[in-house]
């Protein structure tokens, strides 16, 4: 059934790029405060940069939960179902930081996302795993993928770089989690320029 693994092999790697969507998990330290659950699924804002670390593109939206959780404990969770084919639940245990847009590893990391040139990238979340495992998954549903959706990208999009930091000073929950963790560093600093090609 189940198994440990103690790196992110090519088959592993093969199995997370197939997959359209994967969950992210955190939870602030203290007892009485929220566990947060998010889906994650834009093509291309998903890379596994090397056997035991995996980034992704966090995006912006009017919580920012994950990033207050990571800055207070850097507890974190990723895990992909297999909707198709034979069933599978790989789970990555791990550490998490998020590269801000003003941190010098920012360009670099965007640059390993095909949808990294989206200007509503609040940060990187950077995971660092301490333990891959996968369990048989024998309740997750067949379902079938259509595509993506665009709405958030067409959202965004129209805002620009100067709307996008205005609307992420605008919700009380950029700044702050539900639970006054400091969250997203205001004002949003502008992005860098992407490197330069070698």
């Amino acid at each position: 059934m189940g198994k440990q693994y103690e790196r992110i092999d090519d088959r592993l790697r093969s199995f997370i790029a197939e997959q359209p969507v994967f969950f992210v998990a955190t939870a602030p330290l203290a007892g009485d405060g929220h566990v947060n659950l998010s889906p994650k699924g834009r093509s291309g804002s998903l890379a596994v940069l090397d056997e035991y670390t995996v980034a992704y593109l966090d995006f912006g939206g009017s919580h920012a939960e994950t990033i207050a959780h990571l800055r207070e404990n850097g507890r974190i969770t990723l895990m992909w179902c297999a909707f198709t084919g034979p069933p599978t639940v790989l789970r990555v245990h791990g550490t998490g930081e998020p590269v801000f847009r003003d941190d010098p590893r920012f360009p670099a990391l965007v640059a390993t996302m095909p949808d990294a040139d989206a200007p509503e990238v609040r940060a990187v979340i950077l995971v660092t795993a301490d333990r891959i495992s996968d369990s048989c998954g024998f309740a997750v549903p067949l379902m079938d993928y259509r595509e993506d959706r665009s709405l958030h990208a067409e959202f965004f999009g129209r805002k620009g770089e100067e709307g996008f930091a205005a609307y992420c000073a605008s919700k009380e929950h950029n700044r702050a989690s539900i639970d006054g963790l400091p969250a997203v560093p205001l004002p949003l600093p502008p992005r860098p320029a992407a490197p330069s090609p070698t």
